[in-house]
């Protein structure tokens, strides 16, 4: 039995790995994620006046409890709950 090599294509199936692996590197280049912040949401995340004092009162607060010098009004504390639960009163 006798083979020739008549009208085989040269096949070189390293090249076609490559090419495929080069395709595949481009679509993953392509899909990236992407995360833009607007310049609301930033102004958002910056803490607000509001909060600042809020926690400088709570740490005056956890000072004066670690120290022992915090005081609550028993009848103040009385009326607010009062107040709080029983707004008609």
């Amino acid at each position: 039995m006798k083979i020739n090599n008549h009208n085989v294509q040269s096949v070189n199936p390293y090249r076609a790995n490559q090419t495929k692996t080069d395709q595949v590197k481009k679509q993953e280049a392509a899909l990236q994620d992407r995360l833009e912040i607007s310049k609301e949401a930033k102004k958002l995340s910056e803490p607000s006046p509001i909060t600042t004092q809020r926690s400088d009162k709570v740490s005056a607060l956890k000072a004066q409890i670690q120290a022992g010098t915090y005081n609550v009004d028993p009848e103040k504390l009385a009326k607010d709950m009062i107040g709080y639960f029983n707004p008609k009163a």
